[in-house]
This record gives structure tokens, C-alpha cells and sequence, in this order.
């Protein structure tokens, strides 16, 4: 019987078993690495990415806490504004208050007529005078119920004096202020 002796072929064997195990090793190892890689690449992009958007952000909020402060300041201006066109009304008011009436009742007073009391409160007027006749009442009535300034002129009293040798009526008046027109403010446009 001859006998073969196969152990020199099973050592090859094993040898190239061993060298293909070593070599699928290595590239399980290799392609691994080169996953792992990728990964990492994409995950440092990401990173990135984030970083320069917070960068970005903090920037955008640095400039948006200016344009804040600068939209404080023209609040604070038109504040200031707002109260000097206030002043400048209320200045208008007194303007247009007691000194118009006055001018209005000496361009309505008819010749012959003297004013002697003007006192206003709140919106009525109360006028005292002397007159030389009871139709130059009427006509001083007529023309304030006809001003811009007074209605409802209404006589209290008219009773008949003599004064400096002439006969003459002193007389009240009652009368209703009409209200005045409000002047308002020009607006300011407000910003969006």
C-alpha cells in the first residue's frame, strides 16, 4: 500500500486560508476606517455649519440690538416732539382764548355802546354795559349771536340811568361761549 503524505498540502492550505483571512481582515479593517471616516467628515461639516450659522446669528442680533437702540432714540424724539407740539397747542388755546373774544366784542360793540364788565367762567360770559338806547342792546345782542366766539346771548337786566345829564341803559348779558375748534396735532407717520 503506498501511503501519500497530504500534510504538506494541508499546511499550504492552511497558509492560503490564513493569508485570505489576513487580507479580508485588513479590508473589513480598511473599509471601516474609510466608513468611519466619512462619517466623521460629515459630522465635522455639520459642526461646522452650525458654528459659522451661530456666528452668523450673533452678528444678525449684535446689528438688530442697534437698529433697537437707534428705534429707542427716535421714540424718545418723538416723545420730546409729541410734547412740544402740546406746549405748542395749548399755547395755540390761549392764543385763540380770551384776547379773540376781546377783539370780537370791540369789532361787534356799535358806537354809543360802552362795556363796562367782561367775566367769563368756564364756558359762559357775563357782559355789563352802558348804552345810550334800548335798540343799541338789540343790534350788540344780534351781532354776538351772529360772532364766531358767542351764542345764546340772553338780557338779564336793562334799566335806564342818567349819567353825565343823558339818559342811558346799563344792562347784563348773559352769553354761551361756542366751542372752540380743536386744533390737532399733525400726526407723525409711524414707522413699520
Amino acid at each position: 500500500m503506498i501511503k501519500i503524505n497530504l500534510l504538506p498540502i494541508r499546511a499550504v492550505k492552511k497558509k492560503e486560508t490564513a493569508k485570505q483571512e489576513i487580507s479580508i481582515f485588513f479590508l473589513c479593517l480598511v473599509g471601516t476606517l474609510l466608513i468611519c471616516g466619512a462619517l466623521f467628515y460629515q459630522l465635522y461639516m455639520k459642526i461646522n455649519a452650525t458654528r459659522n450659522d451661530i456666528v452668523k446669528s450673533e452678528a444678525d442680533l449684535a446689528q438688530l440690538k442697534t437698529t433697537i437702540g437707534e428705534i429707542e432714540k427716535i421714540k424718545s424724539l418723538e416723545a420730546d416732539v409729541q410734547k412740544k407740539l402740546d406746549i405748542l397747542n395749548q399755547l395755540r388755546k390761549g392764543k385763540t382764548g380770551p384776547v379773540h373774544r376781546l377783539s370780537t366784542l370791540g369789532d361787534i360793540t356799535p358806537e354809543k355802546l360802552w362795556l363796562t364788565k367782561y367775566e367769563e367762567k368756564a364756558d359762559s360770559v357775563s357782559i355789563s354795559g352802558v348804552a345810550l338806547s334800548e335798540d343799541l342792546i338789540e343790534t350788540f345782542l344780534n351781532n354776538m349771536k351772529g360772532s364766531e366766539d358767542f351764542t345764546e346771548g340772553e338780557l338779564l337786566v336793562s334799566e335806564q340811568l342818567i349819567q353825565a345829564g343823558l339818559k342811558a341803559k346799563r344792562f347784563d348779558i348773559n352769553s354761551k361761549l361756542k366751542t372752540a375748534r380743536k386744533m390737532e396735532p399733525p400726526q407723525l407717520p409711524v414707522k413699520k
